[in-house]
């Protein structure tokens, strides 16, 4: 069962909603002071999310001892997203009880149930629904991320933080989280320095974690890319050399439940990339090739997002969108999201080879999407009349 630890290293505009969250539960216990300072990258003054933390620390009361719970019970959230879902049917697919926490949505997540999981109904930002998801769970699959509406910090610090003390008052045995690759190297990036935090956050609860730092999901291409590309839209990018090493989300969850087995990797920050890290005019390049026809690229240099975030950081109302803007603008640097795999591949026992290459990602998507339009034409081009 869980025990005292110091929650350290937290930003204090976030506010731990631990009290709200776990009322029932546990109890709240005075931390040790910690101070998590980030000095700009340029010099200079620190960046917005400098802070003193006073994080929480949760221990759990009198929690009677029940069945044990099976080691195959997991619990996904956000299991409706890019990676969710595809985390949800690997387990599946591996022989887990999979329950996956949703938020309450006009359109259900019937696919869910049709695949074999169990739904249940939460929200981070609401933490009082938290606890009844944990029980009889033994491993937790934190794939969540907030809606592009929602400010940042709700569900991708506050949320979190509540779902984290939670599986720790609860007895969770292992937490999984997926971050930023690089995160730790961006304070001035609201996201990535929430990322960096909850990385922190969840090691010093005491909790058997894995935590999974992502360069780039080759599924986002698809859609910021190849559809453009084929409708004959604009295809939007910038003028920095930025490399990503993009993986299929599909190798991810593969790898993800490779670790989970493998004690080694137990307590580990590990990086997954892809074969090849790629600028976007390469990418570009590439779809244009298996398409068969030239883009329509409109460029915006890096120093007009720069600009345009420094200029909504002076409304209230816009400082989401500056936030969302300095992680696109990390996005548009010379910076290299991808790192050697050769360590990882051999701590997990996988090979290479059967990582696939977005070259071979994108080939297979364009064959099959070409050859249906293909169709679709040559039905259209019936002429058929009934009487």
């Amino acid at each position: 069962m869980a025990s005292s630890t110091s929650l350290a290293v937290l930003p204090s505009q976030l506010t731990s909603p631990g009290r709200r969250a776990l009322s029932s539960t546990a109890r709240v216990a005075r931390p040790r002071p910690h101070t998590l300072l980030h000095a700009s990258p340029k010099g200079g003054s620190c960046c917005r999310l400098v802070v003193t933390c006073n994080a929480q620390t949760v221990v759990p009361t009198s929690i009677a001892q029940g069945t044990p719970v099976r080691p195959t019970s997991i619990l996904v959230v956000g299991a409706t997203g890019t990676l969710g879902r595809q985390v949800v049917r690997r387990a599946l697919d591996e022989g887990y009880d999979v329950r996956c926490l949703v938020r309450p949505r006009p359109a259900p997540a019937d696919f869910l149930r049709d695949w074999g999981a169990t739904v249940v109904n939460a929200d981070l930002s609401k933490p009082e629904t938290i606890p009844a998801t944990l029980v009889g769970i033994h491993t937790v699959i934190d794939c969540a991320t907030g809606r592009p509406e929602e400010p940042i910090r709700t569900v991708d610090w506050e949320g979190k933080v509540a779902l984290i003390q939670c599986a720790k008052a609860m007895g969770i045995q292992k937490y999984v989280f997926y971050s930023i690759h690089n995160c730790d190297k961006h304070p001035e990036v609201p996201l990535m320095e929430i990322k960096h935090c909850t990385e922190k956050f969840v090691q010093d609860t005491g909790l058997d974690y894995l935590i999974i730092r992502l360069c780039g999901f080759m599924q986002g291409l698809i859609g910021q890319y190849a559809v453009p590309i084929l409708e004959e839209k604009s295809v939007w990018g910038t003028d920095a050399p930025t490399r990503i090493a993009y993986m299929d989300t599909q190798d991810v969850a593969r790898l993800t439940f490779i670790a989970m087995r493998n004690e080694k990797a137990s307590k580990k920050l590990l990086t997954f990339a892809g074969p090849r890290a790629w600028t976007t005019q390469e990418v570009i390049t590439l779809c244009e090739r298996l398409a068969g026809q030239d883009a329509n690229v409109t460029t915006v240099p890096v120093a007009v997002l720069r600009f345009t975030r420094q200029l909504t950081r002076f409304f209230q109302w816009t400082n989401d969108v500056a936030d969302r803007l300095a992680f696109s603008e990390v996005l548009s640097s010379d910076t290299i999201f991808s790192v050697p795999m050769n360590d990882t591949y051999q701590l997990l026992g996988v090979d290479s080879k059967d990582i696939l290459t977005l070259e071979k990602y994108l080939q297979d998507y364009f064959t099959n999407i070409l050859k249906k339009l293909k169709d679709l034409k040559a039905q259209s081009k019936q002429t058929d009349i009934f009487f």
